[in-house]
């Protein structure tokens, strides 16, 4: 099981992070499932980097991240004079320059599969987005339910078995925490909001993966926030 301690020193932490020239800019914490994953991610690994928060649906929200990047999104993450604007090529290049972390897995099969995972949950799962987008401070238990968000819980529920079974041993989808586990945590707390009935076992992943220091620390900050997305808000099922 992944070990990796939280820095509790702050200034040290930012100091660090300075030094390795890494800047992570997101959205508001209660609803960026894409900033959420390089967030979690650098966080498990202890990658030191600078946070910016922009806030989400308003006025100047596009002028701030237009400061960033061109894609007009969250996250993004700037190292020196490199911009990188997508999660899971946030993700890889961080496994580039941060090899002895091991944020993929050792072994080879294990590896190409949490790739496949992760590369699934990156440009899939479009029913399970629009019916159940992620809010961690709301609690709406069988909401969302559309035929296409079913199946997508479906597919979700035998890719965590999969890997849980051949590699993860019970832990976390590969072992120890990884990318995949990083990219699934919005999922994890989708279901816990629309209170997603799940097998024990993959009820235990979940818990596993909300009990990481690294989530738990997001999910912290998530409910912590006061301030709210018109937009996000008023997409949440009815």
């Amino acid at each position: 099981m992944q070990t990796t301690e939280l820095d509790p020193t702050l200034s040290q932490t930012l100091d660090d992070a300075r030094k390795a020239g890494l800047t992570l800019v997101i959205g508001n914490k209660n609803y960026s499932s894409w900033s959420m994953r390089p967030w979690v991610a650098m966080t498990a690994f202890g990658i030191p980097f600078n946070e910016v928060r922009i806030l989400l649906d308003k006025p100047d929200t596009a002028n701030r991240i237009a400061d960033y990047t061109a894609s007009g999104r969250v996250p993004v993450l700037v190292a020196g004079e490199i911009s990188i604007w997508d999660s899971l090529a946030i993700c890889e290049y961080l496994a580039e320059q941060f090899q002895e972390k091991h944020m993929w897995p050792q072994d080879v099969a294990a590896r190409a599969m949490a790739r496949s995972v992760s590369a699934e949950m990156h440009s899939g799962f479009a029913d399970l987005r629009s019916a159940m987008s992620m809010n961690i401070r709301q609690n709406l238990p069988g909401r969302g339910r559309t035929p296409g968000a079913q199946g997508d819980i479906g597919r979700i529920c035998e890719i965590w078995e999969e890997c849980l079974s051949r590699f993860g041993h019970h832990q976390f989808l590969f072992g120890e925490f990884s990318i995949a586990d990083a990219f699934y945590a919005p999922v994890v707390m989708r279901f816990r909001t629309y209170g997603v009935s799940l097998a024990p076992a993959l009820q235990a992943y979940c818990n596993r993966v909300a009990a990481h220091p690294a989530v738990a620390r997001w999910v912290s900050e998530a409910l912590a926030e006061t301030e709210t997305a018109d937009h996000h808000d008023q997409d949440l099922p009815k």
